[in-house]
Parts: structure tokens; C-alpha cells; sequence
């Protein structure tokens, strides 16, 4: 059986999120640390696996006390609950070539909460680079209900609806390295 294991490039990579604010405008941020391991299976692509690990504390907006609030008991309290997590339960369809289509599906646990949710991904291709290691490249979305995981925070706005949705997109662009060994 030919599994091979394969290492998240942090710096060719990004693990962004998206939220309406006043249900007019979308912002947008991204965690800035995350470690990611691929376990791929060259003959059984059903039986591939990814782990990923984020720092909550990482996150980032571009607006300082923004992301003090994110990190504070309303939203992720990084104190309490550090990293986020992702292990897949199963990999749906093959990255055989450039396009193709996969289900991950796993567990996502923030705040000791975890729920399985469902990763629309896409192959995006395989190559050496200048020094001889072999990349491959995958980009995916989900979409959570934040609340879900108790991050329930939310102020009425005199409009009608809320200051911060409860639908909250996460985009993925994620490089590989293959590890030697």
C-alpha cells in the first residue's frame, strides 16, 4: 500500500472565514497559524486522510479591536480554547486530475464543540518545485452556523436583523509538500 504523508506549506496557503455584518456588508479575515497534514493513500483515495490544527489566537481582520473581541469570551476565548481542529472521517472522490472534485467530510471542534461538516474541495494540480520537492494544491469552502459552536454572540440592530450573521463562510487554499520517508 503506497501512503505517503504530506505537510501544509503555511506560507502558500491561507484558511480565511467570511460574515455579513448588519446583513449589508461582508467582512473578512483569515487565521495567520495553522499546521495541516495530509495522509494520502495513492491506490484508495477514499482512504486519505487530513488533520489540521489552527491557533484561534491567530485570527485576523485588519481592524485590532475587532479581533480583540473575536478573541474574547463572546466569540473564540482563545484563553480557555487555543487551537481548532479538523480531522476527516472521509475523503469522497479522487484528485486523480487537475479539477476534480472531493468531499471532505469530518470533524470540526472549536470550543470543545465538535460537529462533522462537509468541505467542498477541488484538485488544483501537482508538480516539483525548483528544489525537488513535489507540491499539490486543493481549494475548498464550507459554510457553519457559528452558533452552533457557541459562538452566540449578537447585538439587534434597529433595522431588523442582527449586527453579526450566524452563517459564516470559510475558504480554503491549501498547498502540500510530500515528506521525504
Amino acid at each position: 500500500m503506497a501512503r505517503t504523508t504530506w505537510a501544509m506549506d503555511a506560507a502558500h496557503s491561507s484558511i480565511e472565514f467570511a460574515v455579513k455584518h448588519m446583513m449589508i456588508t461582508t467582512v473578512r479575515g483569515r487565521f495567520k497559524n495553522a499546521r495541516a497534514t495530509l495522509t494520502l493513500d495513492e491506490e484508495n483515495p477514499d482512504q486519505s486522510s487530513v488533520e489540521v490544527e489552527i491557533e484561534a489566537a491567530s485570527l485576523d481582520t485588519g481592524v485590532d479591536d475587532r479581533d480583540k473581541h473575536l478573541r474574547s469570551g463572546d466569540f473564540f476565548d482563545v484563553e480557555k480554547y487555543p487551537t481548532l481542529t479538523f480531522k476527516s472521517k472521509r475523503i469522497e472522490g479522487a484528485h486523480r486530475e487537475e479539477g476534480d472534485k472531493l468531499k471532505v467530510v469530518g470533524e470540526l471542534t472549536i470550543r470543545e464543540t465538535t460537529l462533522e461538516v462537509t468541505i467542498a474541495a477541488v484538485f488544483d494540480g501537482e508538480g516539483k518545485d525548483p528544489w525537488g520537492k513535489q507540491r499539490a494544491g486543493f481549494h475548498g469552502s464550507t459554510e457553519i452556523d457559528r452558533r452552533e459552536w457557541g459562538l452566540k454572540w449578537n447585538q439587534a440592530i434597529e433595522t431588523g436583523g442582527v449586527l453579526v450573521a450566524n452563517k459564516v463562510r470559510v475558504d480554503l487554499e491549501v498547498q502540500f509538500v510530500k515528506q521525504e520517508g
